[in-house]
C-alpha cells in the first residue's frame, strides 16, 4: 500500500464466550472509513465457538481457535504475532467488549501517529453508556479528568495510553517491546507493555480526537484517605488472584519498583483500616509475594 494509506493494518481481537459483544465489535470495525486490511480473531472459548460470527462479519479475517484458554495476555500475544507474520505494518488491538466510537477512529489514529511520529497511539477510552465520560478516569498532575470534554484543545497526551482498548502499534514498536507476557494471563498485561514502552524510550500517547467505547471501569476501585488514593478490590476471587499476583510481579520490575512502598500504604490502609479485614490483607501479601517471586501458578494449582 502507498504511504498515504498508512501501510497494512491488521486488527487483533481476543474473545471468549461473548458472541453478541464480538458481533458489535466486528460491525464497528467493518464500518470504518479506513478499514483494516485484515482481522485476526483469537477465540479462547471454542466450546462456544464464535466462528460463525466471524464468518458473517464481511471482513477479511483469520479465525484462531485455542483449545486452551490463553487469557487476554496470551490471546493478544498469539494474535499480534500472527498479524506480524501476515506482514502487518500496524497492529490494531481490541477486546471483544469494546468498539470504535465512530467510523473515523482508525484513520484518525493513523493520521495522529504519522503527524507526531508515534510508535504507538491509543484513543481515549470512554464509557459506552455515557460517551463523554472516560471509562477509566485519568489523573493529570493533581487533577482527575473524568470527561472527554476535559481535553478540549489538547490533541495528544504524550506517554499515556490505555492498552489494549483500540491501541495501534507500529510493527517496529513490537520488535522493540515484544508482545504481552502469557504468564500474566489477564490483569496487568497492558501495564507491563506500557512499562516496556516507557523503558524503551519510544514515543507514544493518546489521541484525544479518537474514542473507543468500553464498559465503565471504576467499580473495582475503592477510595481511601478521603479520596486522595484508591485501592483496587475486584468483585470475585479469580479476578483478585490475578490482579494482586500480577501487580506484585510488576512492582518488582525496573521502572516500577519505586511504587512498592505506596502499594503497602494503600493496601495496608484499605484492608486493615477501611475494611478491617486481616485475612484479606494476608491474602494480598501472599499473592503479591508470589508475583514478586514469579510463581505464576493458576488458582487451585
Amino acid at each position: 500500500m502507498s504511504p498515504a494509506d498508512g501501510g497494512r493494518v491488521v486488527a487483533v481481537i481476543v474473545t471468549r464466550h461473548r458472541r453478541e459483544l464480538l458481533t458489535a465489535s466486528l460491525a464497528a470495525i467493518a464500518g470504518q472509513t479506513r478499514r483494516p486490511d485484515h482481522v485476526v480473531v483469537v477465540d479462547n472459548g471454542p466450546d462456544q465457538s464464535a466462528e460463525d460470527v466471524v464468518a458473517a462479519s464481511g471482513l477479511p479475517v483469520t479465525y484462531l481457535p485455542s483449545e486452551r484458554n490463553l487469557g487476554g495476555a496470551g490471546g493478544f500475544a498469539l494474535g499480534m504475532l500472527h498479524a506480524l507474520a501476515l506482514g502487518a505494518d500496524w497492529v490494531w488491538c481490541a477486546d471483544d467488549d469494546g468498539r470504535p466510537a465512530d467510523d473515523q477512529v482508525l484513520q484518525t489514529l493513523l493520521d495522529c501517529a504519522e503527524r507526531h511520529g508515534l510508535a504507538e497511539v491509543s484513543p481515549l477510552v470512554t464509557d459506552q453508556a455515557d460517551p463523554d465520560a472516560l471509562a477509566f478516569p485519568l489523573r493529570r498532575g493533581l487533577r482527575w479528568r473524568r470527561r472527554r470534554s476535559d481535553f478540549a484543545g489538547v490533541e495528544l497526551l504524550p506517554s499515556y495510553a490505555s492498552l489494549f482498548n483500540g491501541a495501534l502499534f507500529r510493527a517496529e514498536a513490537l520488535d522493540v517491546v515484544g508482545v504481552p507476557d502469557y504468564r500474566l494471563f489477564f490483569r496487568g498485561d497492558e501495564t507491563e507493555i506500557h512499562r516496556r514502552l516507557l523503558r524503551a524510550g519510544l514515543p507514544f500517547g493518546t489521541c484525544t480526537a479518537a474514542a473507543y467505547l468500553h464498559p465503565e471501569g471504576t467499580t473495582e476501585f475503592e477510595p481511601i484517605l478521603g479520596g486522595r488514593l484508591s485501592a483496587q478490590y475486584p468483585g470475585n476471587d479469580v479476578k483478585r488472584f490475578f490482579t494482586y499476583r500480577n501487580r506484585g510481579y510488576l512492582m518488582a520490575q525496573p521502572g516500577m519498583r519505586w511504587l512498592l512502598p505506596l502499594e503497602f500504604v494503600r493496601f495496608g490502609w484499605f484492608f486493615l483500616v477501611t475494611r478491617r479485614d486481616r485475612a484479606g490483607f494476608r491474602e494480598w501479601l501472599r499473592l503479591t509475594r508470589s508475583g514478586r517471586r514469579e510463581r505464576f501458578t493458576r488458582p487451585g494449582a
